[in-house]
């Protein structure tokens, strides 16, 4: 058989609104956690408390995370910007170089 290869191109990656997806599941966690946290006794008994501790992993790795999503944001918006101020300083070069009427 052989190997299945792709005749188009990838479609570019969607992008939304990465910093309060992140917060919003972050928060989500720590809510489960502190949910579960009154009935620590009942997911002892039964060997579960792997859940507690996975909504509290689940929280602190979203705080890494929101760390991680801000900084992507704010260097996409620097860069964005560079680029803007450079298309504008070449406009205007090109405009300062021709006679006016």
């Amino acid at each position: 058989m052989t190997k299945w290869t792709p005749t188009h191109e990838a479609p570019e990656p969607l992008e939304g609104p990465v910093v309060p997806t992140i917060v919003g599941g972050t928060v989500l966690w720590f809510v489960l956690f502190l949910v579960q946290l009154p009935f620590y006794g009942w997911f002892d008994d039964h060997g579960h408390t792997w859940w507690v501790w996975t909504c509290l992993a689940g929280a602190g790795l979203g705080l890494i995370g929101i760390w991680y999503v801000r900084g992507r944001d704010a260097a996409i918006k620097r860069d964005a910007a560079a680029r803007d101020a450079e298309s504008a300083q070449g406009t205007q070069g090109t405009r300062a170089d021709r006679p006016t009427a």
